[in-house]
């Protein structure tokens, strides 16, 4: 399967991407990435380090006819999310991605494909090893830990660069220009509880919830599209008002940048509301299906009987949990006020698992307004402190603020329309944390700019990217190249 995408066009980019995706490469265990870009750096003969976080960075000289343009920094990150469907045998740890072409598209075989920002990479790669290409002087930056924290941008010293341009490959929409995003922290509520027996006159079921759309918790965040965590606990909720139900488990999401797509909990029910319950799944599953029809074609709830647990939630702390779970915002949060159609703010519940006397409630709360970043943040503390739960925040960065003067951005608005036959592209920002602005604080001076070819269902199963976007995306950038402004 691998074999037939590499003999796409261009084939050095294609290539290039196969190579990676043979690779595991998720965020915080890059190690093997790491060293298959340093390696490649090396075996051109090309400057190469490592830094201390463990960001690679080559540089190249510029071609003949192009020193005296101002250096380039083309930028993409090393990790990938990590997603699979449930029904998929596969090891992130240990196998290589499986692509498949589907009419236009570039996908992978019931996985996450990679293409954010793997296709970013191999564009960095095939350049630095072309010899008939123009540019100026290039450093490619290679970060990690983007999806996860951004700790490779974080971690980046200033000094290390010299470019005066940064072009950071990983925008998902071939016709946008990005020049702004959301800074984004983690917040998670952690604690204890105490078990007890089970009602003797009960029967154990497995609820789960399945088939939902999920997403980049970002960019796909103004879509509206289910959110696995909230719907379960909306259910147990909803079974809390009528009937005796006592909670074994709850295990919801997977990262804290994916909307979550699956959610099951193990519970309990006294046998004479059996019927009641069942009844109550089903309407609730034609609830969920009627409410999220567009978004979430595919949404299943159901519930099966299961062996009998030999622990639930104690009433009172089961209350607690279920009414603060319920609070949580997640979604849009505020809209910008200035840019049409740009979430401001916004909280994905990603993550709720409970079981053997211990929870974590993992969420990752983004603003382009970092004063409003913290007040979502704390907002989440707040109902956290009431159930009595542990916060921490984590992986908190910047946004990165628009400059549509920048001449970089005119530039390629201009290079854009010629390329295009007068189409205007989109300049705008993006609610996804992009690494922008975290490299910023180092490199202020540093003019920067976004783009990339159309990308589809980012963190998730169905991410795919169209193939004659890359084209167009790989056509741009080699004319950009050859566009940029000479020394001063």
């Amino acid at each position: 399967m691998n074999e037939t995408i590499r003999q796409l066009e261009p084939k050095a980019l294609w290539n290039n991407f196969a190579d990676l995706n043979a690779i595991p490469r998720a965020s915080k265990k890059e190690e093997r990435v790491i060293a298959f870009a340093r390696q490649f750096g090396e075996q051109l003969g090309l400057p190469t380090i490592v830094d201390e976080c463990g960001n690679v960075i080559i540089k190249k000289p510029a071609t003949a006819g192009m020193e005296n343009r101002l250096t380039v920094c083309l930028q993409s990150h090393l990790d990938m999310v990590h997603q699979k469907n449930a029904a998929t045998n596969f090891d992130f740890d240990t196998m290589g991605i499986e692509m498949l072409i589907e009419n236009d598209w570039v996908t992978a075989n019931g996985t996450t494909l990679g293409a954010d920002n793997g296709i970013g990479v191999a564009t960095i790669m095939a350049l630095l090893a072309a010899t008939d290409i123009p540019h100026p002087a290039l450093e490619a930056l290679f970060t990690i830990d983007e999806e996860t924290g951004m700790t490779g941008a974080i971690g980046l010293k200033g000094g290390l660069l010299d470019a005066a341009i940064m072009l950071n490959l990983d925008t998902e929409e071939d016709h946008e220009l990005t020049i702004g995003c959301a800074g984004g922290i983690d917040v998670t509520g952690t604690g204890t509880y105490t078990s007890k027996a089970p009602i003797l006159d009960g029967t154990a079921f497995t609820i789960s919830i399945k088939g939902l759309t999920g997403g980049h918790s970002g960019m796909d965040i103004i879509r509206g599209r289910a959110n696995a965590n909230k719907l379960m606990n909306r259910l147990l909720w909803e079974a809390m008002q009528s009937m005796s139900l006592e909670i074994a488990s709850i295990d919801g999401g997977s990262l804290r940048n994916a909307i979550p797509r699956e959610s099951t909990a193990v519970v309990v029910i006294a046998k004479s509301q059996v019927t009641a319950f069942t009844e109550l799944i089903h309407s609730t599953n034609a609830i969920y299906q009627a409410e999220y029809h567009f978004t979430d074609p595919n949404i299943t709830l159901t519930a099966s009987a299961t062996a009998m647990p030999n622990a639930v939630l104690e009433a009172a702390f089961q209350t607690t949990l279920i009414n603060c779970l319920y609070a949580i915002p997640s979604g849009i949060y505020r809209m910008d006020s200035t840019i049409e159609g740009l979430v401001q703010s916004s909280n994905n519940l990603a993550r709720v698992i409970l079981q053997d006397g211990t929870y974590s409630i993992q969420n990752l709360t983004r603003s382009s307004v970092n004063s409003e970043k913290l007040d979502l943040s704390h907002l989440i503390q707040s109902i956290f402190t009431l159930m009595g739960a542990n916060t921490t925040f984590g992986s908190s960065y910047p946004g990165w603020t628009p400059n549509p003067e920048a001449k970089i951005v005119k530039l390629m608005v201009d290079l854009y329309q010629q390329l295009n036959n007068g189409d205007k592209p989109l300049v705008n920002a993006c609610h996804a944390g992009l690494e922008c602005g975290i490299l910023g604080t180092n490199y202020p001076s540093m003019e920067m700019i976004s783009f990339g070819p159309t990308i589809h269902g980012a963190h998730s199963p169905d991410e795919k990217v169209n193939i004659a976007s890359v084209q167009k995306f790989w056509k741009y950038l080699l004319a950009t190249l050859t566009q940029i402004p000479v020394k001063s």
